[in-house]
């Protein structure tokens, strides 16, 4: 076990300590240091006072020096692997079933459509009890996880409470090759309106959008809208397909540089595109990160679209995975990327940090400007900033923990139960009638809360006790104490909108799924409205993008 350890930790610090000096004095500080290391681990698993987990000890060091670097240099043990490639392929062995953990229940949250989990009756609100027999409570999220997922072909028996059924209910699946798409939803939105939700950059995400985009088309798309809110990022080469979709043969995308020679590195489309013409709205906001900042940064540049949401995340790294010894991996940061304008998006400065190790983003005063195709100014240091900014509304206090406590998941449970059908996805809406059933039904949940103006009065008066002035302050502190606890009695209606939303989506998708779930928030989506507008305005389209 030592020796496992010992070679793995040799090859982490290897690719660590040439970083720093140069060759003759690299072999000289990797003896050292790697001498220092095994010295030191030998000793204390000799010494120190209560036994010592090798793994344990080894993973907590290799986990704190990769976390020196950035975030994203990670060390990826052989149980983990597997975990990480359906990260990156989006691929796996199972029944196309999406679980999440509300309290001590592991519930069926989503079912993929055309797999086994939808073919074998498994619904949205299942609680699992049992898989193959084994008990989950006996589990941790993860080793349940493991047991659902397996060889492709092989069976597996899941036992669940359903809502409304007093026994349990067996089923049994095969499991079976599951691909999570990249674009979970696309379809017209209006008349003449395509909208491409991409979540991912998988294999297969450049096509499985100019498929979308082909079929819509046919339908009579005169614009388009893809939306890269909450996309991660994943494979370069996909976001190179995308932008290829709307840009000639030929066109640099991005540009990678690292450290060494290999990694510097242009790429270009090298496909015929679909439409250099058709108009292009890009939605992002702060959780728009990597490969999803290259799409919209790259057609940003080129004047080929216009940028509406929130500034992006700021990821401007590129990583690669290395094999190593026993099966392992390393995630590993090798480059930055620039858009075509010669901007990197990175907010964050890894490289340079302060003496607590916090890491400091650009100051606006050095961020330095770039012109795009038609002359636009754009700006590097701070992820994707949009052509029209919106805000977000943030979630209230009570929204979250009605969705974290499975609250409004229960209650769309129910709904279900006693509904045999819904309105189609667009057109369904909760009465003032049946969201007065929920607020009834929430009489005898318990669930509780602090706002954040609890929290303000909370602090203001402690601090009013520190410097002696409570006594004085006290009338006033209780009256506003008593006016908070009084409108929270009323909560339920006062965010009646947000809590709204979620309930609509979460009942929708237990008659119509993801897709169903993902039309029926158009409503409440001001971004895509205000997409939708610009697109139907194309003078000001043009006029935003210096084409008139």
């Amino acid at each position: 076990m030592k020796k496992k350890l010992f070679y793995l930790l040799s090859a982490l610090l290897l690719l660590t300590a040439l970083s720093f000096t140069r060759p003759a004095e690299r072999y000289f500080e990797i003896a050292k240091n790697l001498d220092i290391f095994a010295t030191l681990f030998k000793e204390v698993n000799a010494l120190y006072v209560d036994e010592v987990n090798p793994n344990k000890l080894v993973r907590t060091g290799i986990d704190a020096m990769l976390n020196s670097l950035d975030p994203f240099t990670n060390y990826i043990p052989e149980d983990e692997v597997e975990d990480y490639r359906t990260m990156t392929t989006g691929q796996y062995g199972g029944i196309g079933a999406v679980t999440r953990e509300i309290g001590n229940r592991t519930v069926v949250t989503m079912i993929m459509e055309g797999y086994g989990a939808q073919k074998g009756g498994l619904k949205i609100g299942d609680v699992i009890l049992k898989i193959d027999d084994i008990d989950l409570s006996r589990l941790t999220r993860s080793e349940s996880g493991q047991l659902m997922k397996g060889q492709i072909g092989t069976p597996v028996s899941l036992t669940v409470k359903r809502y409304g059924v007093d026994q349990p209910i067996k089923l049994d699946f095969k499991r079976e090759k599951i691909k999570m798409s990249n674009v979970p939803y696309s379809g017209m939105v209006g008349k003449d309106i395509a909208y491409i939700q991409l979540s991912d950059f998988t294999p297969d995400a450049g096509k499985e959008v100019r498929n979308a985009l082909t079929s819509l088309k046919e339908q009579g798309a005169k614009g388009v809208i893809i939306d890269l809110r909450g996309n991660p990022g994943g494979l370069l080469i996909e976001a190179v397909n995308i932008t290829n979709i709307f840009l000639p043969k030929g066109k640099l995308v991005v540009s990678t540089k690292g450290k060494i020679p290999e990694n510097n590195l242009n790429y270009e489309t090298l496909n015929a595109p679909l439409d250099t013409e058709i108009p292009v709205t890009i939605l992002i906001n702060r959780g728009s990160a990597s490969a999803s900042e290259i799409v919209a940064g790259t057609l940003q540049d080129y004047d080929r679209g216009i940028v509406i949401g929130e500034r992006s995340y700021g990821k401007g790294l590129v990583q690669v995975s290395r094999p190593l010894s026993y099966n392992s991996q390393l995630k590993v940061t090798t480059a930055k990327y620039y858009t075509p304008t010669g901007r990197c998006i990175q907010v964050l400065d890894y490289s340079h940090r302060r003496d607590d190790g916090s890491v400091s983003s650009v100051p606006d005063s050095l961020k330095r400007p770039f012109k795009t195709t038609n002359g636009r100014t754009v700006y590097d240091g701070g992820g994707i900033d949009p052509d029209i900014k919106t805000e977000t509304p943030e979630a209230h206090a009570l929204t979250q923990v009605l969705f974290d406590n499975g609250l409004i998941f229960d209650y769309a449970t129910q709904f279900a139960s006693t509904h045999t059908a819904i309105a189609a996805p667009g057109s369904f809406t909760l009465s003032d009638d049946d969201y007065q059933r929920f607020v009834t039904w929430m009489k005898d949940k318990s669930y509780a809360y602090t706002s954040y103006l609890q929290y303000e009065l909370h602090q203001f008066t402690e601090q009013a006790k520190k410097e002696k002035y409570y006594t004085e302050l006290k009338p006033q502190l209780d009256q506003i104490h008593e006016r908070i606890t009084e409108s929270k009695k009323n909560e339920l209606m006062l965010y009646k909108d947000q809590i709204k939303m979620l309930l609509e989506e979460e009942i929708v998708s237990r008659y119509y799924l993801e897709k169903g779930s993902v039309e029926a928030g158009f409503k409440y989506d001001n971004d895509i409205k205000k997409a939708i507008d610009l697109l139907h305005n194309q003078s000001q389209y043009k006029k935003l993008l210096k084409l008139l």
